[in-house]
């Protein structure tokens, strides 16, 4: 029993290592979308050695169980600081290849009273089902850059959008609006998909770090859903808080919220798909399955600072 322990508490070692690493090969990258996973190792350890009576490794692994809940336990409890200002109803949702069912996108904006969308892997053939399926009538406003394969990404508004723009220097299709909310007035709207680092590693590396550099320079009220495919075990990932940007799922103290891959009946594991706000906060964070994608929808409620 003790030696299973000690291979638990090392799996749990390993998972620390690798959500606080800033790892530079794709190996570890890709093996940091699990740590959270891993860390649960420290616990099993702890309690076989326990049960074992070592108590010496026992307190060597309720400290590791301590580092490891110091990086899980914020994501379940609320932020608790309320803003005073609009609710906005936000979604993201990556369609893949647009072969979703339209039917249950629009569905989800019209019982979700969702308010801005953001869309990736947006084809013209989705465009033109989305629009079948009511879309329009729901959030007429659109900034679309639609593309074949995984490349296009697109926002969809309740209110009108002016300053749209396309980043150039990335690989698939990341645009931004702002929009103009009858309350809250300008609103940033954000849409970003960079490469999978398992397809291309140093292009992702490259890619998170312009998102950063676009976050950084951003001012006023702003909103961003992404298929970031990054965990929040990823630090090119959580290089992206350290500013005026916050996850809507860490506010909402809703946890982890995986949502790929959702196309297996093992899944979804991990949590890729995520909503950000700035000058905001959020208080419900939530998931929806789309049949055809193999991602899950996320939904948030966002309150406006102003």
């Amino acid at each position: 029993m003790p030696g299973v322990g000690w291979c638990a508490l090392t799996a749990g070692i390993l998972g620390i290592a690798l959500h606080f690493g800033p790892w530079q090969r794709q190996l570890f990258v890709l093996a940091a979308s699990g740590a959270t996973y891993l860390m649960v190792g420290a616990i099993i350890g702890l309690v076989l050695l326990l049960g074992a009576r070592r108590w010496r490794s026992a307190a060597v692994a309720g400290v590791i169980v301590a580092a490891a809940l110091w990086t899980s336990v914020p994501m379940f409890v609320p932020d608790g600081h309320a803003a005073a200002g609009a609710d906005l109803r936000v979604m993201q949702s990556n369609v893949l290849f647009g072969g979703a069912d339209e039917a249950t996108v629009v569905r989800a904006v019209r019982d979700g009273r969702v308010e801005a969308l953001t869309i990736e892997e947006l084809t013209p053939e989705m465009v033109t089902r989305l629009d079948a399926a009511g879309i329009s009538e729901l959030l007429p406003y659109r900034f679309l850059q639609p593309g074949g394969g995984g490349g296009g990404t697109g926002i969809y508004s309740r209110y009108p959008l002016r300053d749209s723009k396309k980043y150039y220097g990335f690989v698939l299709n990341n645009v931004s609006a702002t929009m103009d909310h009858p309350q809250a007035g300008a609103v940033t709207v954000f849409a970003f998909h960079p490469v999978p680092p398992l397809f291309d590693f140093p292009v992702w590396s490259s890619e998170m770090r312009k998102i950063r550099e676009i976050l950084d320079a951003q001012q006023g009220p702003a909103i961003v859903g992404a298929d970031f495919n990054a965990t929040r075990d990823h630090s090119a990932f959580r290089d992206l808080l350290r500013g005026r940007f916050a996850a809507a799922a860490d506010l909402a103290g809703a946890g982890p919220l995986p949502t790929f891959p959702n196309d297996r009946r093992w899944g979804p594991v991990i949590g890729i798909d995520h909503i950000l706000v700035a000058d905001a906060t959020s208080d419900e964070v939530r998931t929806v399955t789309v049949p055809g994608s193999d991602h899950r929808a996320v939904l948030a409620t966002v309150r406006l600072n102003k």
